[in-house]
């Protein structure tokens, strides 16, 4: 198995930046694709943005895709979410999953098989 835990999250004003990170233990597989998934109170856990853990293939969400990055550093096992231009609705705690492969599904929080226990996210207007 593997574990994923999240790091970075905490409160920011409007307008401000995060990293997020989320560091995986264990060994992973050059097919996994790692996701973050933020979640809102009430609401379900929405996709934001994937990368392949090989290649250069990166996936997000057309509402945040001008603001979010994702990256990874195989080296450090860890994937990374760099948010900017944060706005209240990006509260939420984000989560970070892997799933074993790709597929045109890449966005389905459903296909994903490890999950950390998630980072709060709170932007301040």
């Amino acid at each position: 198995q593997v574990q994923l835990v999240e790091s970075g999250g905490g409160l920011v004003q409007a307008g401000g930046s995060l990293i997020l990170s989320c560091a995986a233990s264990g060994r992973t597989v050059s097919s996994y694709v790692a996701g973050w998934f933020p979640q809102a109170p009430g609401k379900e856990r929405e996709f934001v943005a994937a990368i392949k853990w090989s290649g250069d293939t990166t996936y997000y969400a057309d509402s945040m895709k001008d603001r979010f990055t994702i990256s990874r550093d195989n080296a450090k096992n860890t994937v990374y979410l760099q948010m900017n231009s944060l706005k209240p609705e990006d509260t939420a705690v984000y989560y970070c999953a892997i799933r074993p492969s790709y597929s045109n599904t890449v966005t389905r929080a459903l296909e994903y098989v490890y999950w950390g226990q998630g980072t709060q996210v709170t932007v301040s207007s």
